[in-house]
């Protein structure tokens, strides 16, 4: 039977439904990841991110201090980028970036010989501002990222690493999840744009809304 439900609940009655889906699965989230995972079913309609998510020891606490800060939230695509909230972002003073599309950037990857994904970590490891690294289709932005950290060019708040694929994937989120620099992760293949930016959104939510 179609519900007749008003645009601005649809939302709301979506995130019932999922809390009531979990409650019949007898999943209990820790509650300062709940709106993060309930976020990311609610953008993909899959409930194995139960499972696939990993969170450091306080990311999400961790990732809130630095939106109040009006960090800069770097993503490796202007999907990822269009897809974060614009009004949750002013309302705290936040800015978004990505490098990807950047001519700068292009003729350096093309003159090196490598991703765009990589030059673009390299050029946001010069913004001189707290940073939130929102990671959902590059594994080689990922792997940049571990090489930055581990050269003291880069001292990430929080990575959020969710690339989707095959090539590298996997192998580029262990890396992040063995930094030791907070992080939020989708385990394995899945992942994506979309993904990073409901990440992104539900941090900002817990301040906005």
């Amino acid at each position: 039977m179609i519900e007749n439900i008003k645009p601005m609940d649809i939302e709301r009655r979506s995130f019932e439904i999922i809390s009531g889906i979990l409650l019949e699965k007898g999943v209990v989230l820790p509650p300062e990841n709940e709106a993060v995972v309930k976020r990311v079913i609610h953008t993909t309609a899959d409930f194995e991110y139960v499972d696939n998510l990993v969170f450091s020891e306080n990311a999400v606490g961790i990732g809130l201090e630095a939106l109040k800060e009006g960090c800069g939230i770097v993503t490796d695509t202007q999907m990822a980028k269009s897809g974060i909230n614009k009004a949750a972002l002013n309302k705290l003073g936040c800015e978004a970036y990505c490098f990807m599309s950047d001519e700068d950037v292009a003729e350096e990857a093309k003159s090196r010989g490598v991703t765009r994904a990589i030059v673009s970590m390299e050029k946001a490891a010069g913004l001189e501002k707290p940073l939130i690294f929102a990671i959902g289709n590059a594994p080689t932005a990922l792997i940049a990222l571990d090489g930055l950290i581990k050269e003291g060019k880069l001292a990430p708040k929080l990575i959020i690493g969710v690339p989707v694929g095959f090539v590298n994937v996997v192998e580029s989120k262990e890396l992040i999840i063995a930094s030791g620099v907070p992080h939020i992760v989708a385990r394995g293949r899945k992942g994506g744009s979309n993904v990073a930016a409901a990440i992104v959104n539900a941090l900002m939510y817990k301040l906005t809304r």
